[in-house]
């Protein structure tokens, strides 16, 4: 049977590295400032996804999966050749910045940057992107899912034809929106904010959840794959298919067999679920995607 009367779920990557979490760089708490920051002082190896990246790989051609990777474009200069192994599989490559750095304040939700200076960066890393996979970015997405309104209608205007980054759920907003009436189906947010509004340049897909009792659980994959485990991302992924299309993500470093450095503020707890843990409920999906013949599709397929 397939779901959702059609409608299709994209699988996504955020392809980034230990030391981009919030608690080690490029936000209001981190240890280090900036990944320049990092780099002029990490005296240690700091390579810890190209091997769970090649394995993600292997595993999405596994289950004939293409997916939408979101890339960090530094990674393109400590990680050579990784974004162009990625690209060569098939699969699509979309904007997870430059540094991975937040755009408003994780508490106030304020901006960190003008736009000016947001639009800059995220033409940088866009053009780093583009030259380096030969294709055309045309998605993007908030590191550490921080929007805020104003950031979509910078990307529309520098010519992004889609984010996705919101996350509906009744435990946190990495908003500075409310949020009402957005559920788990794209839609065109308002300017200056991203409330739902008409038709527009620029998309929005909104992540998955599973509601009950009026409560919303966030089922989109990345920290709550890894939490929450795979049965509950399943029940959400599927029932947010029957509202229209929506986004599954997760990151390689969630399936990384080895231990992080121990540095960073605040989330002493925050790696302790991973490696095979999590690639078994990875594979658990994948192969319930497969056998339920959902429909998958790339972002840029449901333009």
């Amino acid at each position: 049977m397939l779901l959702g009367n059609g409608n299709s779920l994209s699988v996504t990557v955020d392809v980034e590295d230990w030391y981009h979490i919030p608690s080690v760089c490029g936000s209001t708490f981190s240890v280090y400032k900036d990944v320049d920051d990092f780099f002029d002082n990490w005296e240690y190896r700091y390579d810890y996804l190209t091997e769970p990246t090649k394995r993600v790989l292997d595993i999405l051609d596994e289950f004939n999966v293409n997916a939408t990777f979101f890339v960090v474009a530094d990674i393109a200069e400590h990680y050579p050749g990784l974004i162009e192994s990625i690209a060569e599989r098939g699969h699509e490559i979309a904007c997870h910045g430059l540094h991975h750095a937040c755009k408003i304040d994780p508490k106030t939700k304020q901006p960190l940057m003008s736009a000016d200076e947001f639009e800059k960066r995220t033409i940088e890393a866009r053009n780093i992107l583009e030259k380096i996979s030969g294709q055309k970015v045309t998605g993007y997405r908030a590191p550490n899912a921080l929007i805020g309104g104003w950031m979509v209608d910078s990307l529309e205007k520098i010519g992004f034809k889609y984010d996705s980054s919101v996350c509906v759920n009744s435990l946190y907003n990495k908003t500075d929106s409310t949020l009402e009436g957005v559920s788990t189906y794209p839609y065109y947010p308002v300017k200056g904010s991203l409330e739902m509004g008409s038709k527009r340049g620029i998309v929005e897909y909104p992540w998955a959840y599973y509601e009950f009792a009026s409560f919303k659980v966030p089922t989109s994959g990345g920290p709550m794959l890894r939490f929450l485990g795979a049965h509950m991302m399943l029940k959400g992924l599927k029932q947010s298919l029957k509202r229209g299309n929506t986004v599954f993500y997760f990151h390689p470093i969630d399936l990384s067999y080895e231990k992080f450095p121990q540095i960073g503020k605040g989330r002493p707890m925050y790696w302790a679920i991973k490696g095979n843990v999590v690639e078994k409920r990875l594979r658990y999906i994948l192969n319930k995607i497969n056998n339920e013949n959902i429909n998958v599709s790339t972002m840029s397929d449901l333009e």
